[in-house]
C-alpha cells in the first residue's frame, strides 16, 4: 500500500525518466509516509485486512494459464495485504508455482516486508518473488525506462538454502546491507516525488526448487509476460487528477495485465466519520476528488492503443464496491471517557487518510480542538471508522 506514491518519476532529475510535472495547482502539495504515522495507522487500523478480503472475493475469475500465476502488487507498503492475498491463494492453488512481484520505493517497508516472506517460503516453496523501487511505467517489465538508469541497474538474485523459515529468515535477514546501499531515494527539487536513487531489483527462490522455478525466473533484460492478478491499493495521492492518475499509474498496471488478468484498485471514498473529523477543524477539506466512475471513464478514454482493445472496464455498483474498515478500540475506550491515546489514534488515522501535510497539522495541533473535534465524532458514533472502494480493469482471455 502506497497512499502517497511516487507516481512515475520526475522529468527534470536525470537520470530518472518519466512523465509530465505536476499540474501547478498541486505541485506545492507533497504528502510523505513518515513512520509514526503509517506505522500507528496500520496498527490501530484493519484496513489491510479488510483490503485483503475484497481483493479475495475479487479473485474467483483467476484461472493460472502456466507456466505461473502471476501477482504484481503495486505498492507493498510493509507487506501486510500481499501476505494475506498469498495465503489466500495457496489455498486456492497450492501446487501451482507463483511470480510474485512487489513494487516499493521505501527501504523500511521493504526490510519489513522482508521480515515476512520465510512463512510465505516454508508454506508455497514453489514461489519466486521480486521487489523492485522502479516506476509504475517500468516496475511490471523490470526494466527502466531511461537508458543512463538502465546502466545503473542492481540486479541481485538470492537462491535460498535449506528448508526451514528460520534459515530463511536468517539469509533474507542478511540483505539489510544491500538495502541500505541501494534502496536509496531523494526528493525531486521540482516536485518533491521521491525519486530513486539506483534502480534495484531483489530476487527470492528457494534453492531447492530451482529445477521447477527456473522457467519463471526473470532475469537482467526485462520481463514480457502479464500478470494474472495486479493489486493497487492507495497506489497515488487522492488529490491528483484523474488524467494524472490514469497516465502514470493505472494505464501501466492495466497494460501489464496478461489475458484473464485483471487489475484491482483500492481508494479511498470518505463521506465517513474520518472526514468528519478532518473537516471539524478544515471545514472546506475535499481530499477524495476522483471517485471510481470517474476514473474509468478517464482510463476508457485513455487507454485507446490497439492493444488496449481488449481491456474490460468495472466501476461497479456501490454495494459491490464500498467496503469499510475501522479503528481498533474496546467498548470501553469509546464511552463517556475517551482516553488520550484512542484520540491520538483516530486523529492520526483520520489525517493520514486525509493526507493532510505536517505544516496544516502542526498548525492545527497548536491547540486543544483537533481532540475536542476527534472525542465528539468517536462519542457520536461509537466508534470510528473509514470507507475506501474498489474498481476492477480486466483483459479478456485470449
Amino acid at each position: 500500500m502506497n497512499r502517497s506514491g511516487d507516481s512515475g518519476g520526475d522529468k527534470t532529475a536525470p537520470p530518472v525518466p518519466t512523465g509530465r510535472a505536476e499540474p501547478e495547482a498541486v505541485k506545492a502539495f507533497r504528502f510523505f509516509d513518515n513512520r509514526e504515522k503509517y506505522l500507528m495507522f496500520v496498527t490501530t487500523c484493519s484496513e489491510k485486512e479488510e483490503v485483503a478480503a475484497v481483493i479475495g472475493r475479487k479473485m474467483d475469475a483467476i484461472e493460472p494459464s502456466g507456466p505461473a500465476l502471476r501477482i504484481f502488487d503495486a505498492g507493498v507498503g510493509d507487506g501486510t495485504v500481499m501476505c494475506h492475498v498469498l495465503r489466500d491463494l495457496h489455498d486456492r492453488f497450492p501446487h501451482v508455482p507463483w511470480l510474485v512481484v512487489g513494487k516499493e520505493v521505501s527501504m523500511e517497508d521493504v526490510r519489513v516486508t522482508l521480515e515476512k516472506l520465510p512463512d510465505r517460503l516454508y508454506e508455497h516453496p514453489e514461489m519466486v518473488v521480486v521487489l523492485t523501487n522502479l516506476y509504475y511505467s517500468e516496475a511490471p517489465w523490470l526494466h527502466p525506462n531511461d537508458p543512463h538508469a538502465l546502466d545503473q541497474l542492481v540486479w541481485k538474485t538470492v537462491a535460498l538454502e535449506g528448508d526451514s523459515s528460520h534459515e530463511f529468515g536468517q539469509q533474507i535477514r542478511s540483505l539489510r546491507a544491500f538495502l541500505a546501499e541501494n534502496w536509496q531515494i531523494r526528493k525531486s527539487p521540482k516536485t518533491g516525488n521521491p525519486l530513486y536513487e539506483r534502480p534495484a531489483v531483489l530476487v527470492l527462490y528457494r534453492k531447492d526448487r530451482q529445477f521447477i522455478l527456473d522457467p519463471i525466473l526473470p532475469r537482467p533484460g526485462g520481463y514480457q509476460d502479464g500478470f494474472d492478478l495486479v493489486i493497487a491499493s492507495q497506489p497515488y495521492r487522492s488529490r491528483m487528477p484523474a488524467e494524472f492518475k490514469v497516465r502514470n499509474v493505472i494505464a501501466p498496471l492495466a497494460r501489464a495485465l496478461a489475458p484473464g488478468g485483471q487489475l484491482i484498485t483500492v481508494q479511498s471514498y470518505g463521506d465517513d466519520p474520518g472526514m468528519e473529523i478532518v473537516r471539524a477543524i478544515w471545514p472546506g477539506a475535499a481530499p477524495f476528488r476522483t471517485g471510481r466512475n470517474e476514473l474509468v471513464e478517464a482510463s476508457q478514454a485513455f487507454l485507446g492503443e490497439p492493444g488496449d482493445r481488449d481491456l474490460e472496464f468495472f466501476a461497479l455498483t456501490d454495494a459491490e464496491s464500498l467496503f469499510q474498515y475501522r479503528l481498533h478500540t474496546l467498548p470501553s475506550e469509546v464511552g463517556r471517557a475517551i482516553g488520550t491515546s484512542t484520540l491520538l489514534a483516530a486523529w492520526n488515522a483520520a489525517v493520514y487518510v486525509a493526507q493532510i501535510e505536517d505544516d496544516r497539522l502542526a498548525e492545527a495541533m497548536a491547540g486543544k480542538n483537533y481532540l475536542e473535534a476527534t472525542r465528539e465524532v468517536l462519542a457520536r458514533h461509537g466508534g470510528l471508522w473509514f470507507n475506501d472502494e474498489v474498481f476492477v480493469i480486466r483483459r479478456k482471455r485470449a
